[in-house]
């Protein structure tokens, strides 16, 4: 199974298959800025560290020098494999219940 790790906290989530970023984050009790979920709004935009996404849109909202310097959008990004990102802004929240909430490490 994949990995999300957020940070500067240190969060190590379960990446499942067929979630976005944003899906996992919210499953493993990670709060990521966001608004649209559908790639246009950018306000979920974050660095990846690590890692490589693909996306479930043709057009994400990230010009061709923002993907070059690393910027992604979790709300439709899919991990190609285990995935870093920098996000300062992310904020833990308690899990659904049945769930383990992220943990630093």
């Amino acid at each position: 199974m994949n990995a999300l790790t957020i940070l500067p906290a240190g969060w190590r989530l379960s990446l499942q298959p067929g979630q976005t970023l944003l899906e996992a984050a919210d499953a493993g009790g990670v709060r990521l800025p966001r608004s649209c979920r559908n790639g246009t709004c950018r306000e979920c935009r974050c660095r990846l560290l690590a890692g490589e996404v693909v996306y479930g849109v043709q057009w994400p909202g990230l010009s061709v020098d923002e993907r070059d310097e690393g910027w992604v959008l979790p709300c439709v990004a899919y991990a190609a494999g285990d995935v870093t990102l920098l996000q300062p802004h992310a904020q833990q929240h308690p899990a659904p219940p049945g769930q383990a909430a992220g943990s630093a490490g």
